[in-house]
């Protein structure tokens, strides 16, 4: 079907693909697979396939995101490489196409993302569940998509109306990332697997726990990471004016203590920062305490979550395997 439409598309759509395929943590799809294990799936039985087609929709969902999330935060790297619409900004610059660069670049991926998301969703149809595991997790699916497209709403707004409340950043922190993130996979699986709502409750305290956590965790990468590691700029948090946790605590205990270092950060945040000035931002956000403030919300959330899946009805093996997830996710250093 793509190779009929013509005109570079073929080629558009094979950048897409080697986007989805070329890196990535596969957070999504795991935890969905692990979710549906954990509720008694069978990984050698006749239904794992099918599970594991559903599951493998959510990379897809994440692709989406990605893409018109380093459009709206302007980055320039994704793991290691140009972002998508700078890879075809580059490609128009290179070809000496009429019209802005920037501007194709952007209109590209804004496509690709919204092509992503399609294809999710017929994986998804596709995927060759029962007609009873389709309409158990029919209202799973859309509300993962509402609420990861509300959260990137909240991340949005909140920057442009200057809230600087923790509140809200934690309220961004559970729709953009939790709830798509670990919860709602889990959800999936447990729905595909016919898990009843004593162990989907467990499976969401669990999930909306870790989700934050792990978010929390990419907060402080996106301030204290190594590019090397992490595949992004260093400090690209600070220069994209992300209102994250980390720097709303900052700034609260700053407004409180230290008023210089309150008008640096606020006069800092969401500008053309160079690496001498990250590093002084770096500084001040630590000697306030909110580095210190992050690791002990991320290992409360992390204790909390564990014991909401230690109490449920999972597979002793799916404890097993949740338990190692929800470590690696919230300790990683990419």
């Amino acid at each position: 079907m793509v190779r009929s439409v013509g005109g570079g598309y073929t080629e558009a759509v094979a950048a897409l693909e080697s986007f989805v395929l070329r890196g990535g943590k596969r957070v999504r799809p795991v935890f969905a697979w692990t979710g549906w294990l954990g509720a008694g799936g069978d990984a050698t039985g006749p239904n794992a396939p099918a599970a594991l087609r559903a599951a493998s929709a959510l990379e897809l969902v994440q692709a989406c995101a990605l893409v018109h999330d380093d459009i709206i935060d302007a980055s320039t790297t994704r793991r290691g490489f140009p972002t998508v619409h700078v890879e075809f900004a580059d490609q128009h610059s290179a070809q000496q196409w009429s019209g802005g660069s920037a501007e194709f670049g952007r209109a590209v991926a804004i496509l690709l993302g919204d092509l992503a998301l399609a294809w999710a969703d017929d994986m998804i149809r596709e995927a060759g569940l029962s007609p009873e595991a389709q309409l158990r997790i029919s209202p799973v699916w859309s509300a993962m998509r509402t609420e990861v497209l509300g959260g990137q709403f909240l991340d949005i707004s909140g920057e442009v109306r200057g809230d600087e409340t923790v509140e809200a950043a934690l309220r961004v922190n559970r729709y953009k990332t939790a709830a798509y993130t670990i919860e709602r996979p889990l959800h999936l699986g447990a729905a595909i697997a016919g898990a009843d709502d004593a162990l989907v409750d467990a499976y969401r305290r669990f999930g909306t726990d870790i989700g934050i956590a792990f978010q929390l965790r990419d907060d402080l990468l996106g301030v204290f990471g190594d590019p090397e590691v992490t595949g992004k700029p260093s400090g690209d948090d600070l220069r994209a004016g992300k209102r994250t946790v980390l720097f709303a605590e900052a700034l609260q205990r700053a407004d409180a203590s230290d008023p210089a270092a309150a008008t640096l950060l606020r006069e800092s945040i969401g500008t053309d920062l160079s690496d001498a000035q990250v590093a002084t931002l770096r500084s001040v956000i630590t000697d306030l305490g909110a580095v210190d403030d992050a690791e002990r919300r991320i290992a409360e959330l992390t204790d909390s979550a564990l014991t909401a899946l230690d109490g449920s009805t999972a597979t002793d093996e799916g404890k097993r395997l949740l338990r190692e997830m929800a470590i690696a996710v919230t300790r990683r250093d990419a």
